[in-house]
């Protein structure tokens, strides 16, 4: 058996019951691919020797468990360390009990909600009398790095349902957690499981004398001490477990790492990106707003946001044109029935705008455009000559997001999606989501984004999705397919399909790490069966097709805040409102700078002459602010030579450019999408 490592004297003490009420003998277990003998009693961290602080928990027959699991007979062992996503969460999570106790210690009338890892971090919801302020989280985090520096001793103990009520008895919001068990328990994962309850006691690492508890399924680390780096955030309302329908409780999000290096990394990245955040670059560059009057996640587009939105959508289409997709155009709202065909009524409806009341019917907000496109199929007779059919829309949509999660334009409640719908036959499948995976990479890449992994949605048990096992598999199998043959990463995401059909999703980079879920690719046996779609096959038979959704952009709105803050709001110059401002030293050299935008507006480039009375130097300021790719200044020099001075975006400048020679750079930019 592997000896002890140096922290174990805290995390695995051999006097506690727990570690060592089992009788001697041996156990075979299955630990780095290979068979080894151990003692009866041993426990996960022993066999892994963890040092309990890069080793901070153990997967044991695929489930995470603490370093104290005492080990059974055939039980395969392998390692969970701090840096893996599996570590980070669980050490997240222990850094959200300790501030809860810290929490409890500060403010001891405060009520236990719940406290999950999130990405980047964990937050922990609790009930108390006033807002948390700033000064409150301040010494909220002061106490955490005392406990933190005892080395509590996180212990696992398993309670019957009674004795838990009796435990957390002025505990309401855990009282009710009790009841949750199984499925209905997935939603509060960290707090109780399927089969049993469990309440992980906080110890003193000395005395052993009990500091605090919470209801918890685990794992956790070891100890307080294996909490390397934390910081909280801030603090804000949350509804218990989401529902508007439930007291609002206060919430404080902080973040947990590895390494005080790694959480600095995170930090900067943060500070990054709120400089880049697309809400404030929209205000500062006069591109998009909310008006209050119009309504939560309602935007206006502005004429500097409208340019390049139309740009954006007039790339695509063309793009589409090329590849063979047919335009169609749908109403945005329709009578209720068509999502009761289509299924959305019974899965999607808490999503959906109320129904309106017209003539009799309910009319609502479509949420998405396909149960229009299956109208537009079925309007009459197809044959198998006319597939692939590729129909494709920007199709205005609308979604009652809670107003919680609603976030500038990349969550909204009024969106246009680049929608489209293939109709294929099944032989097509494979190929065409080949195709289509290809297509969407190439024109994401075309938009500056060339960092990229695949998710794969997959269906779980549950009884939220409909149609038969074998339809499910053969999609799957062919978006697998292709997922593998594109060479990017595939990760898994077990249920989180639509409830209609399984699904990838492009998952991309932008320029400081962030990912974003953008084009998505869905194949759907169960819609063309519920509208009864067929065309007719080359042996005469009536046979349904296979029906592929994708969106591209995802919606314009999302893909336009995306790009603000992945190039920070300097767009390129083929999407910048204005590519290119002539800035006249006096105003005697205006008519030459005219002279020139004339030249660039015939070849199609977007220009301006700043004429204002401001000096040169506020001009170019505020070209700068505006983040203008090209500024065109000319002075005697310049009008004597027929040319002007390059200044760039960088602040580089060229002097002396002939004025075909300017004119044919700023094109010769715009025409082949390149950054400056």
């Amino acid at each position: 058996m592997a000896s002890p490592g140096p922290a174990q004297s805290i995390a695995f003490d051999p006097d506690i019951p727990d570690h060592r009420g089992v009788p001697v003998s041996e156990l075979r277990i299955t630990l780095d691919g290979s068979e080894r003998v151990v003692a009866a009693g041993t426990i996960a961290g022993e066999a892994l020797d963890a040092d309990g602080r890069t080793v901070i928990a153990a997967r044991v027959g695929g489930q995470a468990r603490d370093l104290a699991y005492v080990l059974r007979d055939g039980d395969v062992v392998e390692p969970i360390q701090i840096d893996s996503p599996e570590g980070r969460a669980i050490m997240r999570h222990s850094a959200a009990h300790v501030m809860a106790q810290a929490v409890q210690e500060l403010f001891p009338e405060a009520k236990l909600g719940i406290g999950p890892p999130v990405e980047n971090g964990f937050y922990y919801d609790f009930d108390v009398e006033h807002p948390f302020q700033p000064d409150d989280l301040k010494r909220i985090e002061k106490r955490m790095r005392e406990i933190v520096k005892q080395g509590q001793r996180f212990s696992r103990r398993v309670v019957a349902d009674d004795d838990a009520r009796e435990e957390l008895a002025a505990e309401p919001y855990k009282l009710e957690l009790i009841g949750l068990k199984g499925a209905a328990a997935d939603e509060e994962s960290v707090e109780v499981g399927g089969g049993e309850l469990t309440i992980y006691d906080n110890l003193d690492a000395k005395s052993g004398e009990l500091r605090w508890k919470d209801l918890c399924r685990g794992p956790h680390v070891p100890t307080t001490r294996v909490i390397p780096a934390f910081k909280l955030m801030r603090s804000g309302g949350a509804y218990w477990r989401g529902s508007e329908k439930n007291p609002q409780l206060q919430r404080i999000y902080g973040t947990a790492w590895e390494s005080r290096e790694r959480q600095d990394e995170y930090l900067k990245m943060l500070e990054e990106a709120e400089r880049r955040d697309h809400r404030k670059l929209g205000a500062e560059l006069d591109l998009f707003s909310f008006p209050n009057e119009i309504g939560s996640g309602l935007a206006v587009f502005h004429p500097k946001g409208g340019v390049v939105r139309r740009v954006l959508e007039d790339y695509s289409r063309r793009r589409h044109e090329e590849e063979g997709y047919e335009f169609v155009n749908t109403p945005h709202i329709t009578k209720g029935d068509l999502f009761q065909t289509s299924g959305h009524l019974g899965w999607y409806k808490d999503d959906m705008f109320p129904p309106m009341e017209l003539d009799g019917a309910e009319y609502y907000l479509k949420p998405m455009n396909c149960p229009m496109h299956n109208l537009i199929f079925d309007a009459r007779g197809r044959s198998y000559r006319e597939l692939p059919l590729r129909l494709f829309e920007f199709g205005s949509v609308y979604r009652f997001e809670k107003s919680g999660v609603v976030h500038g334009l990349t969550r909204v409640r009024g969106m246009t999606q680049d929608d489209a719908h293939i109709y294929c036959t099944r032989e097509q499948m494979g190929d065409e989501i080949k195709s289509l995976l290809a297509f969407v990479l190439g024109l994401l890449r075309d938009y500056g984004l060339n960092e990229f992994y695949l998710e794969l949605s997959t269906r779980d048990e549950s009884e939220k999705f409909i149609g038969s096992d074998e339809d499910w598999e053969e999609a799957t199998a062919a978006l697998r397919q292709a997922a593998d043959e594109s060479g990017l990463d595939l990760v898994a995401d077990p249920g989180g399909a639509a409830f209609y059909g399984p699904k990838i999703s492009v998952q991309a980079k932008d320029a400081i790490g962030r990912t974003w879920q953008l084009s998505t690719i869905q194949v759907d046996f169960n819609q063309p069966k519920r509208f009864g779609l067929e065309y007719q096959a080359a042996d005469g038979s009536r046979q349904q097709p296979v029906m592929i959704h994708r969106a591209l952009f995802g919606s314009i709105e999302r893909f336009f805040g995306v790009l603000l803050e992945h190039y920070a709001g300097a767009l390129p110059p083929w999407l910048a409102p204005v590519q290119a401002v002539g800035i006249p030293i006096a105003d005697d050299h205006v008519p030459h700078l005219r002279k020139i935008a004339a030249k660039l507006r015939e070849r199609g480039i977007r220009v301006e002459v700043d004429t204002s009375s401001d000096r040169m130097q506020k001009k170019i300021r505020n070209a700068q602010k505006q983040k203008v790719p090209y500024m065109l200044l000319a002075g005697d020099d310049d009008v004597a030579k027929d040319a002007v001075s390059f200044r760039y975006r960088n602040g580089e400048q060229k002097n002396g450019v002939s004025i075909d020679e300017a004119v044919d750079e700023i094109v010769k930019a715009v025409e082949s999408r390149i950054q400056i």
